[in-house]
């Protein structure tokens, strides 16, 4: 993913992110339990975290440094986690449960694979 996908990859994952959390907060609250209302709630967070790191990707690759994978990471990790706490929450489809580590192991080898962009200078 180059520089200025990688930004707006950004820019859509946070501004998602602040609708899917004021949707949650104003019109979910009334319709889910609180432990659905709290799974919905961490997608929200984790995607709200990975937006910023998204952010970090294009300003690594603008520089010159490797960080492509880590924004691949990054996008699949935060639809497959978020997204089937989304879907667990709001459906109530158990199995959707089963999915949402590898998501989570996706977001972690985002966060590892920015260990080379930080060790090899800009080029």
């Amino acid at each position: 993913m180059n520089e200025a996908r990688t930004f707006v990859a950004a820019a859509l994952v946070g501004a998602l992110g602040v609708l899917l959390g004021a949707f949650a907060a104003h019109g979910l609250k009334e319709r889910l339990s609180p432990e659905e209302l709290q799974w919905f709630e961490t997608g929200v967070r984790y995607q709200m975290y990975h937006a910023p790191a998204l952010l970090l990707c294009g300003l690594l690759a603008r520089s010159g440094r490797p960080a492509r994978a880590s924004a691949w990471c990054f996008l699949s990790g935060v639809a497959v986690f978020s997204g089937s706490l989304y879907l667990l929450a709001t459906t109530g489809v158990r199995w959707l449960g089963a999915i949402t580590p590898i998501g989570g192991v996706a977001l972690v080898l985002g966060w590892l694979a920015l260990i080379p962009a930080g060790r090899r200078p800009a080029g």
